[in-house]
């Protein structure tokens, strides 16, 4: 279950980058600060490898998760307080995911570790 639930939360992550760079191309961001676009360009690659690497059961995708997760939420959040331009629901909900991977990731390293599994 929180196998699904990691793999369907980058995948939305993935989705939404994929959509503003299809809709906005190279100035899907261009109303913030460079790094800021880099990182948010960068997750178009690091979120479907987080899923991808997840659904094969590998510990190095909670690794990642963990780190995009942990990065993005750092990113938007200093984003939305200094900058604007976001939606607030958008950051507490991102939140909320990023909780629930931090809750989760133990369970699904253990589970991930099993043999014959």
């Amino acid at each position: 279950m929180f196998q699904v639930v990691w793999v369907l939360g980058f995948l939305v992550g993935t989705t939404t980058h994929t959509a503003d760079l299809i809709i906005g191309g190279v100035n899907a961001y261009s109303a913030f600060p460079l790094g800021v676009r880099l990182f948010w360009v960068t997750l178009t690659i690091l979120d479907p490898a987080t899923a991808a690497l997840i659904i094969f059961r590998r510990r190095s995708g909670i690794v990642l998760g963990i780190a995009v997760i942990v990065a993005d939420i750092a990113v938007n959040w200093t984003v939305f307080l200094m900058v604007g331009g976001l939606s607030l629901f958008g950051v507490i909900s991102q939140s909320l995911f990023a909780a629930l991977i931090l809750v989760t990731a133990r369970p699904l390293w253990r589970w991930f570790g099993r043999i014959g599994a």
